[in-house]
């Protein structure tokens, strides 16, 4: 007894020298933000607002993206040279890199947290890979019924072990359930509208909208009730009246949803549109600064903070929803890229690109409490994305 005591004594002290040097703490308070300069990232600290440490040699990440594992250990960025690279948080380190494709859009992770999906502009199509060594379960060539191969946008997770995504040349929509991970299950619909260049799925994993950028409106599907088919919706959404050039296309990602309304940016008008998340109807349109790149809610859903397209990159404005006004306008800097809430909603972080640095605000006051140095920093992603659908 006093041996097999003896020897549990010694492997509790080697367990605790190995962690000696490390320390111990969770993620659910940490992010990611992009520097898409200089192919590298940022760990963030949203609960001492500070910066942990850098990862370098993502690639080429002038449009990229992130996903994360369940446990919100692991980040999967998606970097525009086709490259997936799996970076641990808390080591920052790379875990895995791989180049998939020519060139890639995004991605996301099975509602399981198994399977990585990416999205291909080149060669045009999805690859599914297995989230912990991130060798290739399935390659889904993105070929439309009339032949033509397509770029996809749009990809998402879906509830039921699902990817959707859109095809771009084709104008078509695609389900893929990945219960079979090996042989995806496809249902195809085509005659969407034409070109859709993003998609996004609501909050509770229904419904999934793919923007038009060749005609007014979006697609919309049902993904409760595959069988009734694409409808349009908001018809009205984009360009009717003055058309304006577009300087950035809208992210849908971006999309505001806030339980019963969903607020989104008009295409090519200096407007915001709110509808009613239920039936899909235009309720109101609101002026504001320029074209809005995203309208981000804040948890509680009371206010949508909204980002422009140059040359206005350097405002943002805050909708108060209940009033239907912007309650404020900001001047943070030039080119703010992109917008994140801390999980409760207390902070929210931008990213200022031409000015290498992020602002932090609190959003009852709209004053700044913190900034920190980033090499061109564009998108912002904390954590708290690995347990909402879509994202």
């Amino acid at each position: 007894m006093r041996a097999r005591l003896s020897a549990l004594l010694l492997l509790t002290l080697g367990a605790l020298a190995g962690c000696a040097g490390h320390e111990l703490r969770g993620t659910g308070d940490l992010g990611v933000v992009i520097e898409r300069a200089s192919g590298s990232v940022q760990i963030l600290d949203t609960s001492q607002r500070a910066s942990l440490g850098k990862v370098a040699g993502l690639g080429d990440l002038s449009h990229a993206s992130i996903s994360y594992s369940r446990d919100a250990r692991y980040a999967y960025v998606f970097g525009r040279d086709g490259g997936l690279t799996k970076v641990d948080l808390l080591t920052r380190r790379i875990v895995r890199r791989v180049i998939q494709g020519g060139t890639s859009i995004g991605g996301a992770i099975s509602p399981d947290g198994k399977l990585v999906a990416v999205a291909n502009y080149e060669p045009g199509g999805v690859k599914v890979f297995d989230a912990n060594d991130l060798s290739l379960v399935a390659d889904i060539p993105a070929v439309g019924a009339d032949g033509t191969r397509s770029k996809v946008v749009g990809l998402v997770d879906a509830p039921g072990q699902r990817f959707v995504f859109s095809l771009f040349e084709a104008g078509e929509i695609w389900v893929a359930d990945m219960r079979e991970p090996r042989q995806p299950a496809l249902r195809k619909f085509s005659g969407i509208g034409r070109e859709p260049y993003d998609g996004m799925i609501t909050s509770d994993g229904r419904h999934y909208a793919a923007g038009l950028f060749g005609e007014d409106g979006v697609a919309l599907l049902d993904l409760w009730n595959l069988d009734a088919g694409v409808k349009r919706a908001l018809v009205a959404f984009g360009r009717h009246g003055e058309k304006l050039p577009v300087y950035k296309m809208p992210h849908l990602e971006g999309w505001a949803a806030t339980g019963s309304q969903i607020v989104l940016p008009a295409v090519g008008k200096h407007e915001v549109i709110i509808a009613d998340q239920h039936d899909w109807q235009e309720v109101a349109r609101v002026p504001v600064a320029g074209q809005a790149v995203f309208a981000v809610a804040r948890p509680d859903g009371r206010q949508v903070w909204i980002n422009f397209a140059y040359p206005d990159n350097g405002t943002v404005q805050v909708l108060d929803l209940p009033s239907r006004r912007i309650v404020q306008t900001l001047t943070p800097g030039k080119g703010v890229l992109h917008l994140e809430f801390s999980p409760r909603g207390e902070q929210v972080w931008l990213s200022l690109r031409d000015e290498n640095r992020i602002e932090i605000y609190d959003p009852d006051t709209f004053a700044r409490i913190g900034t920190l140095p980033a090499e061109s920093p564009s998108g912002i992603f904390f954590t708290v994305r690995a347990h909402r659908i879509g994202l």
